[in-house]
């Protein structure tokens, strides 16, 4: 192809660039409704998000435990008062208001002959009643086997040192934790469903402009009449694919940086003061996600191409939608450490950089080029698998 070929294809693609968006433009509703999507993607997920640490911050505050009859074990009530704690009376019908989740806290129960069999020497036998498929009851649950362990430590203690045992004889070692996580690799604990919803906000975009481009258009006969101009099939399937990209990195530009503002409605104390996304990490996320967007944009155009209706496009693009909502979930399930071979798993790549820029670490360049090579190679093989559709639609119009 000379120079002149190659700039009346650049020229005609940009024409076709054009008229595709604005006619994703005047789609007013589903664009609206797009939009309106991905602004509030970032104020609803850390509302989500401070509401949930709030909670979990006002039931540490609360420091209660719950325990059944309470006047039978005067002793460990005080133990468990002196830590801190309120002993409140558990209901009568605590186990089964447990299983249908209205009581949801664990509670300890004692037995009657608690204070004898201590006295006695004899080891009474403690329940902490639980529902293991309640968050917060397991919680709870380990709060208060933690308080028994420390009461049982310190009537050990007391027995030993009333015999005259040095206490000191019973710590081999003094245990002293240090954590080194940062306040952004601990915040991530929290945020790190943010990169997936900021993907999946992408995705829904670029789906939308894509099925209306290929199969809308065949479907309301108006992809024939287009192929019948004189512009080259490269310059339609450019011109297409552009547009679609540019949708989809709209959404992806709305979506990220709706998290600067929506910063402002932490109402947590704790999380805001972990979580940090300022500008940098809103550009470096979007430098991530621009080749992914290109990617997508063009599979999803292949897949849809060869569809007579916008329904039977939709169908099929749903496998591209599992497909790519299930790949993040490799990060969660590997324990430890980031495996090597995310990094070489389009979308999957993607949301391991975008989690690397939530704790506060470098991307990487060869790591970053790796993933945009990745995702640049999967949209040079769906645009060449849209060219042969539309070359032989074009064919058809002619």
């Amino acid at each position: 192809m000379c120079i002149r070929d190659r700039a009346r294809t650049v020229r005609d693609a940009w024409h076709v660039f054009v008229k595709e968006w604005r006619d994703a433009l005047r789609d007013r509703r589903t664009l609206l409704v797009v939009i309106l999507s991905s602004v509030a993607l970032g104020p609803v997920l850390l509302v989500a998000l401070s509401a949930l640490v709030s909670s979990l911050e006002t039931r540490a505050e609360q420091r209660e435990l719950w325990m059944a009859a309470p006047e039978r074990a005067p002793t460990l009530v005080n133990y468990i008062e002196r830590q801190g704690f309120t002993v409140r009376a558990a209901p009568p019908d605590h186990e089964a208001r447990q299983r249908d989740q209205s009581f949801q806290d664990a509670v300890v129960v004692v037995p009657a002959s608690f204070e004898a069999d201590g006295a006695a020497g004899r080891v009474p036998v403690v329940e902490v009643v639980a529902r293991s498929a309640n968050a917060r009851s397991q919680t709870s649950a380990a709060r208060a086997e933690r308080l028994l362990a420390g009461f049982n430590q310190e009537q050990a203690q007391w027995r030993l040192a009333w015999r005259g045992v040095a206490l000191s004889s019973l710590q081999a070692v003094e245990v002293e934790p240090r954590d080194l996580a940062d306040p952004a690799a601990r915040a991530l604990q929290f945020t790190g469903m943010l990169p997936f919803f900021v993907l999946m906000a992408m995705l829904y975009g670029a789906l939308t402009a894509a099925l209306d481009t290929t199969a809308g258009e065949r479907e309301r006969g108006s992809l024939e009449p287009l192929l019948m101009n004189p512009a080259s099939v490269a310059a339609l399937v450019l011109g297409k694919w552009a547009a679609v990209t540019a949708v989809a990195l709209l959404i992806a530009l709305l979506s990220v940086f709706s998290f600067l503002p929506g910063q402002w409605l932490l109402h947590s104390e704790t999380l805001s003061a972990l979580f940090r996304f300022g500008p940098g990490e809103a550009l470096r996320f979007l430098l991530v996600l621009a080749p992914l967007a290109a990617a997508l944009s063009g599979l999803l155009m292949a897949v849809a191409m060869r569809c007579a209706s916008v329904k039977e496009a939709q169908a099929n693009a749903s496998v591209v939608l599992l497909v790519a909502s299930l790949l993040p979930l490799a990060s969660l399930l590997q324990q430890g450490a980031e495996a090597a071979w995310h990094l070489w798993v389009p979308v999957l790549a993607q949301v391991t950089l975008m989690n690397r820029v939530l704790r506060g670490e470098a991307m990487g360049a060869g790591d970053a080029l790796m993933a945009s090579a990745l995702a640049g190679l999967v949209a040079v093989l769906a645009l060449a698998a849209v060219v042969g559709p539309m070359r032989r639609a074009a064919l058809g119009a002619r």
